[in-house]
């Protein structure tokens, strides 16, 4: 089968690798329909993770059951499917308490697994033509048949929910005045999940005028970091009280105001900044214990500098981790069926895969109005 395989710093190629086959009876194979180049795909695209050529890239996958083992009981042959990008087993410790992000099962020695992401376990990415899905009663979620909101059930497998993630971890409420900083994929849905939540202002802060714009359109008010310090702009909105809830979805390769040189702890410190004593954070933004490529030698080893005083002081809380697709994906389903949600506004791009290795290239630089990729096999 074709499949997108990493080989080296910038590079990737559609080749042919060995197709999936049942391996354990709670396996299925899925005909994948569609899968999504995610921004954090780019870490390991850019070399600064300990990913091996080799590897099938591939979290954010949707598709047809096409083969499935003896264990399986709620799925059949011809369901169409969309995967959380989390692989999970549904009954140790962390998922029987919802926390799948973290399942201590599929990846021994680290909680928590993910379909082609270096150190997230031997699981195959589906930037491929299929993909195998363990435990998969668990992992699938059952979509209507056809090809109907195909560019919006795709953002299930991470985007959407992790976007709702951000704010879930911040406690979002209606009536609430809400900072996200990035107005990336992730960025865009956690200022859309704001709003759907009932946030009655929406702030999002960005320096590209097309994903700024992406933001205003959503009815988010748009914050240009490039034009100044965007604490104050929000302070000014605010009548100098700040927002009562901020979302970071950029995480460790931010950039400091004016240069594009990397600043990791910038955007959680403007978030100190930003959100008004006793609010809260919500943090789906990546964050490594390593970064190879980090712009000094705390970041290097995964530390940061951050303001925890001002924290304190403030009163502020704080969530982090990944998100539980899990919690969030069935009921997201069910608002886009019902026309209460539509996330396929990200969607900048509808590819086959054999164009991949162009659209990682273009995605990585930002160019062409390259934001949110979707391939099809």
């Amino acid at each position: 089968m074709k499949a997108v395989v990493y080989k080296g710093p910038f590079t990737v190629a559609v080749e042919d690798v060995e197709k999936p086959s049942i391996q354990h009876p709670n396996d299925v194979i899925v005909r994948v329909t569609s899968t999504a180049i995610c921004g954090s795909d780019l870490h390991m695209y850019e070399g600064r993770t300990a990913a091996e050529p080799g590897i099938v890239f591939g979290h954010e996958n949707m598709g047809i059951i096409e083969d499935l083992g003896p264990g399986v009981t709620t799925l059949k042959e011809g369901d169409r499917v969309v995967m959380p990008f989390n692989v999970a087993c549904g009954f140790c410790m962390n998922c029987v308490e919802g926390y799948t992000g973290f399942c201590i099962t599929v990846n021994p020695g680290f909680a928590g697994g993910a379909y082609g992401y270096v150190a997230m376990g031997p699981w195959q990415g589906g930037q491929a033509e299929y993909v195998r899905v363990p435990y998969a009663d668990f992992n699938c979620l059952k979509l209507p048949q056809g090809n109907e909101h195909e560019s919006d059930f795709i953002l299930l497998a991470d985007i959407f929910p992790t976007g709702y993630h951000g704010c879930e971890l911040a406690q979002v409420r209606p009536g609430e005045s809400v900072a996200v900083y990035g107005a990336g994929p992730v960025g865009l849905m956690a200022a859309y999940s704001a709003l759907l939540r009932g946030a009655r202002k929406v702030f999002v802060v960005d320096r590209v005028p097309e994903r700024l714009q992406k933001a205003e359109e959503i009815g988010a008010i748009p914050i240009n970091f490039a034009e100044g310090d965007p604490v104050e702009q929000i302070e000014e909105q605010t009548e100098g009280i700040g927002t009562d809830k901020g979302v970071d979805a950029v995480g460790y390769q931010a950039t400091a105001q004016g240069t594009d040189n990397e600043e990791p702890a910038t955007v959680l410190n403007s978030l100190v900044r930003t959100v008004r004593p006793t609010g809260a954070l919500g943090v789906p933004g990546l964050y490594v214990p390593s970064d190879p490529g980090g712009p000094d030698e705390q970041a290097k080893q995964g530390m940061l500098l951050v303001a925890i005083g001002r924290l304190f002081e403030k009163g502020l809380r704080m969530g982090t981790g990944q998100c539980n697709v899990k919690r969030y994906n069935r009921f997201l389903r069910d608002m886009i069926i019902d026309g209460r949600a539509k996330p396929s506004f990200v969607v900048s791009h509808e590819l086959p895969l054999d164009q991949a290795s162009s659209a990682y290239d273009k995605f990585d630089k930002r160019i062409e109005g390259f934001t949110k990729v979707v391939l099809h096999p």
